[in-house]
């Protein structure tokens, strides 16, 4: 397996476009973008549990019953959450779009992002998709990552390529995410493709399994968007025999899958709002997988902690305190905490009490752009790691003035 350039334009028979088209008033930044597969999909796809849902989410579940799409389409600069008409702009953008495309407005995925409860015209995206549709190419990826952003300071896109069945296949992904990070089942919004030839029961086993252990370990700023969703679309053009069943074949694909959704989890918390630096709590010796994960998202979730990080100060207690309210059955009195990054490793906790650390290693440890925290409960043999970022005072410029 390789990390390949192309992003959701790598998978064989797939092209993206995206353009500015007036929702936003900078006229620089694209705010429409496009994926599609030159033949159907199968796919699959997980939504916020939030109870306040985008319309776009209501709109897709519908489309996606059968297990079946073949093009993405999503706005940038309003989420269409929380406006009486979202289910009818929805649908609108869906059957506009699969009409220039020349496919059924159901085999559509939509989405929205950006300012919850704005009114959505419609009228730019509608004079916007004919040049949408033309701008469609196999190098497209780039233009379709950047339509998608919102606060979001860089593009999130990634691919790779494997071999399933003897046939080189190969599965790409965007994202955005920046803020409004803290999911329950995916992140805001994540798109991805693939070539391999799998069956859309399949497809959604592989998808609701990986987001378990990737997606729902990120937490930027504790809050859950009314607007997330994971999209994968399958197209079978690798040529591979279909996978319908766990197996080899099954396992290689889930391995592909995870390698993008890491990826794009790790690109997701290195730019949460404001962020000077990406960190990792890696747990390890728990006695459960459950108990691994709740002690890991709580660590990477306390805001303490995340600000102590910004400041590049070694509070290590502060971790201890959000294992200790987790709700995790652990044996505090076994816990060791270490820091990390490429500037070294300082051990700062042994058997759940301080040992004398220098405060200048860590100082040197904490300034550095990616940072680890290790926590080893000693009571098993099971692991996990989340994601997130530091607190800085940008986080609440950004949220202060952002509708306005």
């Amino acid at each position: 397996m390789k990390f390949i350039d192309g992003g959701i334009c790598a998978a064989e028979g797939f092209k993206a476009s995206g353009i500015h088209c007036g929702i936003r008033k900078n006229r620089d930044k694209n705010d429409l973008s496009l994926i599609y597969s030159e033949v159907p999909c199968n796919a699959a796809a997980v939504y916020t549990l939030n109870l306040v849902k985008g319309a776009p989410l209501t709109v897709t579940k519908k489309h996606l019953s059968n297990g079946i799409a073949q093009a993405v389409i999503c706005n940038s600069g309003n989420a269409n959450t929380c406006n009486a008409d979202g289910i009818e702009i929805a649908e609108t953008m869906s059957t506009l779009c699969a009409e220039e495309l020349g496919i059924s407005a159901d085999d559509m995925v939509v989405a929205s992002t950006g300012v919850i409860g704005q009114p959505l015209d419609i009228t730019p995206i509608k004079n916007g998709i004919p040049k949408l549709v033309n701008s469609l190419s196999h190098d497209g990826c780039d233009s379709a990552a950047e339509g998608i952003m919102t606060t979001d300071t860089v593009k999130k896109e990634i691919a790779v390529e494997f071999t399933v069945d003897g046939k080189i296949c190969h599965i790409g992904g965007i994202a955005k995410g920046s803020g409004m990070i803290h999911p329950n089942m995916a992140t805001m919004l994540v798109f991805i493709t693939s070539d391999v030839n799998i069956n859309s029961e399949m497809l959604s086993s592989a998808l609701s399994g990986d987001i378990q252990n990737t997606f729902n370990m990120i937490s930027v700023d504790g809050d859950t968007s009314t607007n997330d969703m994971v999209t994968v679309l399958a197209n079978g053009k690798a040529g591979n025999k279909e996978i319908t069943a766990d197996g080899e074949n099954f396992k290689t694909f889930m391995k592909a899958l995870n390698t993008v959704t890491v990826a794009l989890c790790r690109k997701i918390a290195g730019d949460g709002e404001g962020a000077t630096k990406l960190l990792e709590c890696r747990v390890n010796g728990a006695k459960d997988l459950k108990t691994a994960k709740t002690v890991a998202k709580s660590v990477i979730c306390s805001s303490l902690l995340k600000a102590a990080m910004f400041g590049a100060d070694a509070n290590w207690g502060r971790v201890l305190c959000a294992i200790g309210y987790s709700g995790a059955d652990v044996d505090v009195g076994r816990i060791d905490v270490s820091f990390k990054s490429k500037a070294g490793e300082i051990p700062v906790c042994k058997n759940g009490s301080g040992i004398a650390f220098s405060e200048e290693k860590a100082k040197e440890i904490l300034t550095e752009e990616e940072i680890e925290i290790l926590v080893s409960l000693n009571s098993g043999e099971y692991s996990s790691v989340a994601w997130g970022c530091d607190l800085t005072y940008d986080y609440v410029k950004i949220n202060g003035d952002y509708r306005t």
